[in-house]
């Protein structure tokens, strides 16, 4: 098994070279069927990889037609229509305060500006100044400050804890304008583990969100961070969070998977023993993630982020089927772990869809077997 996991990690590095090398050589090849660089995204109507939307983890068309208008006009009113019409109790005000703050903030680094020319993400500037009393700008500008902050600077330095302290207070002015929105809190939650909340800090913080939106997956994916054992935490404690969770989870939850997300965060730098994969450990996470997504809503926007996780898992199980079945629900849109960990994240996962289609192939599957 460990030698077939070696040609598997071979097969990767291969489907990333292969196209460079044909292209310098000038050559056509034919590849043997089952080899992930002979996959055809095409035929299971899956997007080319240049085609993949890096922004989001699945599709919001709203949100998207709104930062496409925002972008282009660089004013900031439908945004904040938008978020207005956005409750707060659900995953959705969330993704949408990140997604608008990831705009501004990849805006900033691509023009950072200078004497003739205006900074990227101005229009969240002028949305602060011309609508102070905004709820919804008031967290996209936090969760800004928070990006810049990881983006910019290096943790534990002067500049990272001077962003940081001002997103502390963002965060307090959001949550003023939106007393029950649990959205500035879980936006703190990044504050805290970067600047270290002391566990009594973090306790109180913990509760804010508990009492406003006790069953956020967003919120608890945050606070796993925080748990994890790179941060502020170990692996017992991160782990003894999320089953705890998992294990208070009403019915229809993606809770349920939160495990999975805690085995992810302590994953061995290397590993290409696929043994690992279907040890008992990662396997009950993966089975609770399974019954967390076939029980969740389908419109339930962090359904995306867990999918895309059981693609990571499955493939590396081995459990090509399963992995397909994934695939066909999210494929379009990469913007979630463990891609976004990449310098190229719709490179990262183009591999592991040609390996899913390689070993479903091998194993006699094709796109006429394949279902949703």
């Amino acid at each position: 098994m460990a030698i077939l996991w070696l040609l598997m990690a071979l097969l990767m590095l291969s489907f990333v070279l292969l196209p460079f090398m044909r292209r310098r050589r000038g050559l056509i090849e034919q590849v043997p069927a089952g080899h992930p660089d002979a996959a055809d995204p095409a035929a299971y109507g899956f997007m080319r990889q240049e085609e993949l939307d890096v922004r989001m983890p699945g599709a919001d068309q709203d949100l998207l037609d709104v930062l496409e208008l925002v972008q282009r006009t660089q004013d900031h009113r439908a945004a904040s229509q938008l978020l207005a019409g956005t409750g707060t109790a659900g995953e959705e005000r969330w993704q949408r305060v990140q997604a608008f703050a990831g705009a501004a903030a990849l805006e900033l680094q691509q023009r950072p500006g200078g004497v003739h020319e205006t900074p990227g993400g101005q229009w969240l500037r002028v949305w602060r100044a011309e609508q102070p009393k905004d709820a919804g700008g008031a967290a996209v500008y936090a969760e800004f400050l928070v990006q810049q902050a990881w983006r910019t600077s290096t943790p534990g330095t002067d500049d990272f804890r001077i962003i940081m302290e001002e997103a502390r207070d963002a965060c307090g002015q959001a949550a003023l304008l939106s007393p029950g929105d649990p959205v500035p809190y879980i936006v703190e939650l990044s504050v805290a583990r970067g600047l270290a909340y002391s566990q009594a800090e973090f306790d109180q913080l913990w509760l804010k969100i508990l009492d406003r939106a006790p069953h956020h997956m967003g919120a608890h994916l945050a606070a796993l961070h925080h748990w994890c054992e790179k941060w502020h935490g170990s692996r017992e404690q991160a782990y003894a969070f999320a089953e705890a969770a998992a294990a208070r989870a009403p019915q229809g939850s993606l809770l349920a998977a939160l495990p999975l997300f805690a085995v992810f965060e302590h994953l061995p730098e290397v590993n290409l023993v696929a043994s690992f994969y279907q040890s008992e450990v990662v396997t009950k996470a993966m089975h609770g993630a399974l019954h967390a997504v076939h029980s969740a809503r389908p419109d339930d926007p962090m359904l995306a982020h867990v999918r895309h996780l059981l693609i990571f898992f499955l493939v590396r199980a081995e459990r090509w089927q399963e992995a397909m079945h994934q695939l066909i629900h999210v494929d379009g849109h990469v913007g979630a772990l463990p891609w976004t960990l990449s310098d190229d994240p719709a490179a990262e996962f183009a591999v592991y869809r040609a390996l899913a289609v390689a070993g479903y192939e091998a194993n006699g599957g094709s796109p006429a077997t394949l279902s949703g």
